[in-house]
């Protein structure tokens, strides 16, 4: 029995888990997820600052001349102690001396020889930056799965931290049943064809931030089928298409039950793309997806991008979605859960022309995907409906209703 498509994501969600951890440089850490939380040691900034150029002054001097002898550098350690009617010549980053109340601007002050006159009203703390305003000792600045940016390594480093842990790269392997298939480097005869899918699944998972292994386009046997699976068993993720439906040659069920598979759901309420398979052996996820190409990107989009988001041991894996308008009238046939593809131009969606299941041209033409009820037939000019981004991940820590209704 089929399972509807919130259905399939909630077994996912269930019985994926993230990938071990590791702790590597910091340089090498952008894109990964954070293993565990990073604790700041001392505050930023670590002593109180001036925020600009200018002079350190006390705020009872406002509206008087003041004498200034001393420069304050960014790097300096200033032992004096600011006194009444004096001002201190002060660069932006370096400490605050003792007795400063305030920071004047350079151009502020009207400067003549060793003589300041300051302005008539100063705040007192004014373009002073605080020890710790920034982060707190003490404090959490990055947590256990968030995604490491070019931002997060700023702030490791602005706490003299080298190494961190995060948690590896997902081992993905791919194959492709079916006596017609052959790879694309190959010459192929009349009454055969190139196999699209695993090359597709294999450059999506790599730029999705996994390690790839190819598995060569196995044969509609059930002893070719388990050579394959034998071969993938090292990965974190077994991703095959083709052999899913019920002809006398679908054995891809078959040979991974031979092999211990445990059987999650193997039909999917949705179109394109209903013959789709979850299950587990020991901790190896496997997902067996349809032959068709279109509809094994759709499912590709759907259920593997949410797997690689919780194996990966993000916190955002739920799929996040954008409110939008269609660009023009869409007719549905009713009856399913339908998928359909679209371009985005950040004001409206547009339903891609042709999208069958056997297709590859629309693949490269679609940005988003909207996801319909089974009672719905025709979306109008101008409705709001809710896009699935492709062409960026936009993932959520919160679950979130994804249908157009």
């Amino acid at each position: 029995m089929a399972v509807s498509i919130t259905e399939a994501l909630d077994i996912i969600y269930t019985h994926i888990t993230p990938v071990s951890a590791e702790i590597i440089p910091i340089e090498m850490a952008l894109g990964r997820i954070m293993s565990k939380d990073s604790v700041a040691t001392f505050d930023l900034p670590r002593f109180d600052n001036s925020a600009m150029d200018g002079y350190a002054v006390k705020c009872s001097d406002a509206g008087t001349t003041v004498t200034s002898d001393h420069v304050i550098y960014a790097g300096d350690n200033p032992e004096m102690v600011l006194q009444e009617k004096t001002a201190l010549r002060i660069m932006t980053g370096a400490p605050i001396p003792k007795g400063c109340e305030a920071i004047v601007p350079i151009e502020d002050v009207r400067i003549e020889d060793h003589k300041i006159t300051l302005p008539s009203s100063i705040i007192k703390y004014i373009h002073i930056r605080r020890a710790g305003e920034d982060i707190k000792s003490g404090s959490k600045y990055l947590h256990k799965g968030d995604k490491v940016t070019a931002y997060s390594i700023t702030l490791l480093a602005s706490q003299g931290i080298t190494h961190i842990h995060v948690y590896r790269k997902i081992k993905v392997a791919v194959f492709s049943s079916g006596d017609e298939l052959r790879s694309h480097f190959e010459k192929i005869e009349a009454h055969q064809l190139y196999n699209s899918n695993t090359p597709m699944f294999l450059s999506r998972s790599k730029e999705l931030g996994c390690e790839i292994q190819y598995i060569p386009s196995t044969g509609d046997t059930i002893e070719c089928l388990e050579t394959s699976i034998r071969s993938s068993l090292s990965a974190d993720l077994i991703i095959t298409s083709g052999g899913m439906s019920v002809g006398d040659k679908d054995y891809t069920q078959q040979a991974f039950a031979n092999l211990g598979m445990e059987l999650y759901f193997n039909r999917v309420e949705i179109k394109p793309g209903k013959p789709t398979a979850f299950g587990k052996i020991a901790n190896t996820a496997v997902i067996n997806l349809p032959g068709n190409p279109l509809a094994s990107m759709v499912n590709y989009e759907i259920f593997i991008r949410t797997i690689i988001h919780k194996m990966s041991g993000s916190s955002a894996y739920y799929h996040n979605t954008i409110d939008t308008q269609m660009r023009e009238d869409h007719k549905i046939k009713k009856g399913k859960n339908t998928v359909t593809l679209g371009s985005f131009d950040g004001r409206s969606f547009m339903p891609l022309r042709q999208q069958l299941a056997g297709m590859v041209g629309p693949m490269q033409k679609a940005e988003a995907m909207i996801i319909t009820k089974p009672d719905i037939d025709f979306i109008g000019k101008g409705k709001k409906v809710k896009i699935i981004p492709i062409s960026w991940e936009f993932f959520g820590s919160e679950r979130e209703d994804f249908f157009t209704r």
